[in-house]
């Protein structure tokens, strides 16, 4: 199966959404996910051609971007604002009747006549049933009627009525042709602000994809083996560029500095603005900014490749996702269009049996389908969620699932592995000893260093740095036992085991050592290393407690170094000595009690994370912890852990406040505008309203830019 990530144009409502779900899935697409507050799509297809898909959804009323059928769709199509400009001079001349003081003057009694009303609307007209009509049939063709249909039916019937008294001279009872162009026209102007507000909620994830398209100063040689740099776009850059990279300037891609020191801020990954220190051999992050120095670089990841673009994709997948409390909203959304329907046709019905007039009736049941606002139930949770994940992303925060959103709300305990996440994961040899006589030390380090660097483990890592060699020994055969260390065996046949206490328990009564090395079953000797806790550990453990969340330790350490850690930090408890199976079953049984968030780093986590309520990893973690866990703290440490708790459970809030909002509009408005309490105009005041009802929405998602979350 292959992964497909359009954009798709065309998009109004959750309706729309639903009919491009469903015909992919009929298609045979797996993993469908449809954003249209975005308009992202994202699918799995066997497809071998997906052009067809794309020329599917274009007979749908949908334009795939960049695609074949986009390129042959023909003119460019006017936008909202464009066409509410068109039909605004139009309804404001229409509209001018509908004041004494104006069409009583001498002059003005042309306002009154029903042709020049009929040829006044007629342009208003045609431009919105070329939108809404056209968006209308297609979707009752495919059986799933939006959110246009009711305008559409509002519109038509308003013009209709009108026209039919101008043709049979039935008189003024009978002339609502600034109804019609009214709806029109203020669905227009709505769509525009709701688009617009949608935008903003998008501006986190529009900085960090404009960050990714930059001028590139690249390094290359003329015949004469001379230096010579010249601008490119950095969408043209490939892996093993060199580039020049100057004081102000952005990274263009990710790459490996090979001359000159920089002050570089990643703010535009971490939220930190305090620049870091970055010299020869260390990597920069494309879209990082250099404050000051100038660096020569090579390029290790361009395009779609760079840690940047990755970050963005994954915003887009989880935006695509819809958390539990919106299946209630879909259910509804899925039928909300019929039911509308339904009480317009009863409301027309009613009102004309009680008034005994046909126009007042009209005129409420057309209020009823303009007033109602199936977008705003579909907007409710798309517009929080673009606004958390946007915000996450640009402050360190990266969810990499939209349910976890939703489950933060819930959240009692959090449990952190130690090494690599509570502590800086950076050791240093701090002590060894030999055993084994017959072993020089020289020996003593190339079988560890040997070892260890087919291991990704902190420790391991250490050991190798330090005792770096370049005749490392071949083994016969080399594997990691998760929990315990690295075995490997040599081509005459001797084993070779370094690892945790695990391994020599029996050949020795010291079990304080974090590295022990044991040779064809005898202790060789061991390796003592230091760690430092990380700066902020004990400020986010202390923001935990303050927040009434229960602390837990979880480690495959040594008893005595757990407690001390947990006792120095603070921590309600310390559970150590477990291998990653053990860790698993003690997650699965806090999971059980109580909602639970787990943070690691390493493979040996991966298990537990993924076992976790919530799982969330460090972004210098083993790539198995980062695709398991839910939520990737991206930068340096902890710092970032509240802003995660915080604004996971503030965008929930919002989205609650936003379903609220969508529901209580719904059953007021329609019931207001059936029994006639908007009074004559009452089809334009429910144009007016539904387009500022989904503004609302927006405006309510948007305040999650500044809201404290932390």
């Amino acid at each position: 199966m292959e992964k497909i990530q359009w954009k798709v144009e065309g998009m109004d409502c959750a309706n729309c959404a639903l009919t491009i779900n469903k015909y992919l899935a009929k298609q045979g697409s797996k993993n469908v996910k449809v954003n249209y507050a975005t308009g992202d799509v994202l699918f799995e297809t066997a497809a071998p051609d997906t052009q067809q898909l794309a020329a599917g959804l274009q007979s749908l009323g949908y334009t795939v971007v960049g695609s074949q059928t986009a390129a042959g769709a023909g003119r460019k199509k006017l936008t909202h604002l464009q066409r509410f400009w068109l039909c605004l001079p139009f309804t404001i001349v229409l509209m001018l009747h509908m004041f004494p003081a104006i069409h009583h003057q001498p002059g003005w009694h042309w306002l009154m006549n029903p042709w020049v009303q009929l040829a006044l609307c007629t342009p208003v007209y045609i431009i919105g049933m070329n939108f809404y009509g056209r968006s209308a049939w297609k979707s009752l063709r495919n059986g799933i009627p939006n959110m246009n249909v009711l305008i559409a039916i509002g519109a038509t019937a308003a013009f209709g009525y009108s026209l039919v008294g101008t043709l049979l001279d039935l008189g003024p009872g009978y002339m609502y042709y600034e109804t019609a162009a009214t709806i029109i026209t203020l669905v227009f102007l709505g769509n525009y602000m709701e688009d617009r507000s949608v935008q903003s909620t998008q501006r986190s994830l529009h900085a960090l994809a404009k960050s990714q398209k930059v001028m590139a100063n690249m390094i290359a040689f003329d015949d004469q083996y001379k230096e010579q740099v010249f601008p490119v776009e950095s969408e043209h850059l490939r892996s093993g560029d060199l580039v020049l990279v100057r004081t102000g300037e952005q990274v263009p891609a990710d790459c490996k500095i090979l001359w000159g020191e920089a002050q570089v801020s990643e703010a535009i990954l971490t939220g930190e603005s305090e620049p870091l220190f970055k010299q020869k051999k260390d990597l920069l992050v494309g879209g990082s900014l250099v404050i000051e120095g100038t660096v020569k670089a090579q390029v290790t990841a361009a395009g779609k490749d760079t840690v940047l673009s990755n970050i963005l994709n994954l915003v887009k997948q989880a935006q695509g996702e819809k958390p539990p409390v919106q299946q209630l909203a879909d259910r509804i959304s899925a039928i909300f269009v019929p039911t509308v329907l339904t009480i317009a046709l009863f409301t027309f019905i009613g009102n004309w049996l009680y008034l005994g007039e046909i126009a007042p009736a009209l005129m409420r049941s057309i209020a009823v389908l303009v007033i109602a606002c199936p977008c705003a139930m579909g907007l409710a949770t798309p517009a929080a969620i673009a606004v958390g994940l946007g915000r996450g992303a640009r402050n360190g925060v990266l969810f990499r699932k939209a349910k976890s959103l939703e489950l933060f709300k819930d959240i009692k305990q959090v449990v952190f592995d130690k090494t690599g996440t509570l502590t800086t994961g950076e050791f240093a040899i701090d002590n060894y000893k030999i055993h084994d006589p017959a072993l020089r030390e020289e020996q003593f380090r190339l079988i560890l260093f040997s070892l260890e660097k087919y291991s990704v483990h902190p420790i391991a890592r250490c050991i190798v740095n330090a005792w770096k060699a370049k005749d490392e020994i071949r083994w016969a055969s080399v594997e990691e036992v998760k929990g315990q260390g690295m075995k490997a065996a040599d081509k005459e046949g001797n084993q070779y085991f370094a690892g945790s206490y695990a391994i020599a328990e029996g050949l020795t009564t010291e079990s304080n050592h974090n590295i022990y090395l044991i040779i064809n079953g005898r202790l060789a000797g061991w390796v003592d290393v230091k760690d430092e806790v990380r700066p902020e550990a004990a400020e986010v453990i202390h923001h935990l407690r303050d927040r009434g969340i229960r602390t837990i330790l979880l480690s495959g350490d040594r008893r005595q170094k757990a407690n001390t850690l947990a006792h120095e930090l603070g921590m309600d408890e310390a559970i150590a000595e477990k291998t990653p199976a053990e860790k698993l079953a003690v997650i699965t049984a806090l999971t059980a009690q109580t909602p639970t968030v787990m943070v690691g780093d390493g493979v040996n986590d991966a298990p537990a994370l993924a076992k976790a309520t919530i799982g969330i990893s460090m972004s210098d973690a083993s790539q198995v912890a980062m695709q398991t866990a839910s939520v990737v703290l991206v930068g340096h440490g902890l710092k970032n852990l509240p802003m995660a708790l915080g604004l996971g459970l503030h965008t929930y809030r919002t989205i609650r406040q936003n379903l609220f909002w969508a529901f209580s509009y719904n059953i007021v408005a329609i019931p207001v505008a059936a029994f006639g309490l908007l009074g004559t105009y009452g089809p334009t005041y429910g144009a007016l309203l539904m387009g500022l009802s989904d503004v609302i929405l927006a405006i309510n998602s948007a305040r999650l830019f500044v809201k404290k979350v932390a």
